[in-house]
């Protein structure tokens, strides 16, 4: 299956500044793609080179097997970007008319596709009202809308919930994830890690123009960084408890343990990304104690991304 977005070593400069340094990450079909990176990292310049707005300098970039400057490649990519794309004084019905006689949808399929949009978009209702009377989270699904209407093989959504107040951006990662559910590909740009991590599969880090780090994020959570793992037990002799006391020695001793406390009748651990919980209770079990709960908790991609950008000061 071809892949959908293709960096091979993408360098860029603007004026002196080299804005992107041989940045390689792909983007695999019905991937959610969080691109994240503070400000000035180089996300602003990856998505107009994808888009085919900026001509990388050396290196390669491909949508769906093309170049990314081929027109027929653009027209596969549906867009919001923080300008949304909308007239004000035009209904919402009218905004998706005009977007669709730009892309050159025939008449015959216009109305069928609007409608559909408008629906999946809950903004069925609000059709014949003018944009200039949408709060800030209508006029991002209604923008959303606009990209889909043509129906593109890939989404392009930078910061889509920017602004947008706690309902609203509900509602627009749940129309992210029902495109995805429908096969979409979504390349996420966004500061928000905790929206990036309930949505996104895939992401990709940079930093100063760099890649820090790319691939599965429920992958690079159990990899990096200390993992804690909290085990309950039903001590309920004297014997058990000087047991319990015995063991945290014994694990502590663990290549992989980072260190080991007992509150009660429970363990605290903190692991390494070569950790491995099964070991432990069965440690925890060959000395007669019983086991009543293991909960694991794993680095958050806040953490993540903290450990990332601060190792370069």
């Amino acid at each position: 299956m071809t892949v959908i977005i293709n960096f091979d070593r993408v360098s860029k400069s603007l004026g002196s500044r080299e804005v992107l340094k041989e940045v390689t990450f792909s983007v695999e079909p019905g991937d959610i793609f969080g691109y994240l990176g503070p400000n000035g990292a180089g996300k602003t310049t990856t998505i107009r080179v994808i888009l085919g707005l900026l001509p990388p300098d050396s290196g390669e970039a491909y949508i769906l097997g093309r170049h990314v400057e081929r027109d027929d490649t653009r027209e596969k990519v549906g867009f919001v970007l923080e300008a949304d794309g909308l007239y004000d004084n035009m209904t919402a019905y009218d905004n998706l008319d005009y977007y669709c006689q730009i892309y050159g949808l025939p008449s015959s399929l216009k109305s069928k596709r609007i409608d559909e949009m408008l629906e999946l978009m809950e903004l069925s209702d609000r059709a014949r009202d003018k944009v200039s009377s949408y709060s800030k989270g209508m006029r991002q699904k209604l923008a959303v809308a606009r990209a889909m209407v043509h129906e593109p093989d890939l989404l392009i959504l930078d910061e889509p919930t920017a602004a947008v107040d706690p309902t609203g951006q509900i509602e627009v990662r749940q129309i992210i994830l029902n495109l995805s559910q429908r096969g979409k590909t979504i390349f996420l740009s966004s500061h928000n890690l905790d929206e990036v991590q309930r949505i996104c599969n895939r992401i990709a880090l940079i930093d100063q123009g760099e890649i820090k780090l790319c691939g599965e994020l429920d992958k690079l959570r159990r990899d990096m960084g200390k993992r804690e793992v909290v085990i309950g037990t039903t001590i309920q002799t004297a014997g058990e408890a000087e047991s319990l006391n015995g063991l945290v020695a014994e694990l502590e001793a663990l290549p992989y343990v980072t260190s080991c406390r007992r509150e009660a009748q429970k363990l605290h651990l903190h692991l390494d990304g070569r950790g491995d919980v099964s070991e432990i209770v069965a440690m925890v079990s060959r000395r007669s104690i019983g086991v009543e709960e293991v909960i694991k908790g794993e680095i958050s991609l806040e953490e993540i991304y903290a450990k990332v950008t601060k190792a370069r000061e």
